[in-house]
């Protein structure tokens, strides 16, 4: 998204019951990650239900103009991979848009190539902290030659002539720089090991081993995880069927659960235990939410969620769920804002380095609503109105939310002003497809009034 276009604004307005089933978009972190190491691997990988969001597409970019062949054929993308150490120097920089995962992992990805590559992005992607990455690879010989204030971007890493392996213990919960370290040891002599105090979502783990990469993973007896990677193996290409995105479902779920009378099924979307947070929250609070058909498909858990309206009550969210849970926190809020009680949500230091400043873009979102809400350093609180009384920012645009190019506030407002008394209006709709384009028409199938 060119981040100086017009901006688009949209209003949601109360809601009839939504009824229907809906299958939402592949999965943005597999489809990131499916782009990459099918790009990395040797021979073909093809893969389906990837999400085509603007996201993905410039991680595929990325791995294109590093020597990979992408095309699409029919409903299946076919990747013809380099193989492992074959990365080509990109003649241009590599331009991630709004894209922080694909750009951090391929910070990992090519750091340690004897080569010089440059990252660019949006102005949100900009003032994204990159040095939670860089720091790791520094320690692998990775020289950044040039960076913005902050170890921003835009900037220029130059890989050293043979990386050294290393034990780094991840000083926060962030599957981002868990990632970058493994991708990076993929290209390193030797065993690398990544240590995670707090298990965050592992499909990069799970995926590099079904590729062929030697990795092994153990728990110790205080919960945590030791990742051992081997370098300079030989990964093969896969057939990958990506999942449902479930930080995509939870805006469908959580209209429903809010517009009286509403009963959806929302198929097909995965129920990896890392990624879960958000749908076990919200049965503590009451929420009617049927998982059918468990099944296992490309080694990751996935099913359907049935999905009908709940009078929700508030409760304290344990902090250390916020791994499981962290891009649902927006959602999270509005449906807090209809419960009846107190939600209290602790450990949200991760959202202050999302796309936006997501802890206060949130609370600011909340308070032109009429929600009565207090954000702390690390926390937020929501003192919700069954029914929505009163609720929303009135058609004439007075309480418009800022979303600060970020899809994930565009969309959870969106879904607040299906149930408020009065409508919620978002300032730009136009970065909601960074991540899920069908947004738009999947909630109108459903009967949510969206303009």
């Amino acid at each position: 998204m060119n981040a100086h276009a017009k901006p688009t604004p949209a209003t949601a307005r109360r809601s009839d019951a939504l009824s229907g089933s809906a299958r939402i978009p592949g999965d943005k972190s597999i489809s990131h990650r499916s782009f990459m190491f099918g790009g990395l691997a040797s021979g073909e990988t093809r893969i389906t239900g990837l999400l085509e969001g603007e996201d993905v597409m410039r991680t595929g970019e990325a791995m294109k103009a590093m020597g990979a062949s992408i095309e699409k054929q029919g409903d299946e993308w076919i990747i013809r991979g380099v193989g492992n150490g074959c990365l080509l120097e990109a003649q241009a920089p590599l331009d991630f848009g709004n894209a922080g995962t694909g750009a951090r992992l391929t910070m990992g990805l090519v750091g340690t190539y004897d080569m010089k590559t440059t990252f660019v992005g949006d102005a949100s992607l900009t003032g994204r902290p990159m040095g939670r990455v860089l720091s790791p690879l520094r320690e692998m010989g990775v020289q950044v030659l040039d960076a913005a204030p902050g170890d921003r971007m835009p900037l220029t890493l130059r890989g050293p002539k043979r990386a050294a392996p290393i034990s780094y213990r991840v000083p926060m919960a962030s599957a981002q720089v868990k990632s970058a370290v493994l991708l990076a040891a993929l290209n390193a002599p030797g065993v690398t090991t990544v240590i995670e105090p707090v298990m965050t979502r592992d499909h990069t783990e799970k995926m590099l081993a079904g590729f062929g990469a030697s990795l092994e993973v153990e728990t110790d007896a205080d919960g945590v995880r030791h990742i051992r990677i081997e370098g300079e193996g030989t990964l093969t290409g896969q057939t990958i069927a990506v999942p449902g995105d479930p930080s995509s479902a939870a805006f469908p779920l959580v209209a429903a659960l809010i517009v009286p009378g509403s009963d959806i099924t929302i198929e097909n979307v995965l129920m990896n235990p890392t990624r879960t947070g958000l749908i076990l929250t919200l049965q503590e609070m009451g929420a009617s939410i049927d998982i059918m058909n468990p099944r296992n498909a490309g080694g990751e858990d996935v099913a359907d969620l049935r999905v009908r309206s709940s009078d929700l009550k508030g409760v304290t969210v344990p902090p250390e769920r916020a791994p499981t849970m962290i891009d649902e926190y927006p959602v999270l809020a509005v449906a807090a804002s209809f419960a009846e009680g107190e939600t209290v949500m602790d450990g949200l230091d991760e959202l202050r380095v999302k796309e936006s400043d997501r802890l206060a873009a949130v609370a600011r979102g909340l308070e032109v609503n009429g929600v009565d809400c207090t954000e702390g350093e690390m926390s937020l609180t929501v003192r919700g109105t069954p029914g929505g009384k009163g609720l929303g920012g009135g058609p004439n645009g007075a309480g418009v939310v800022a979303t600060h190019l970020d899809h994930r506030i565009a969309m959870a407002f969106l879904v607040m002003g299906l149930a408020s008394e009065k409508p919620v209006t978002v300032d730009d709709r136009a970065m909601i497809a960074t991540s899920f384009p069908e947004f738009m028409n999947l909630m109108a199938d459903l009967g949510a009034r969206i303009e």
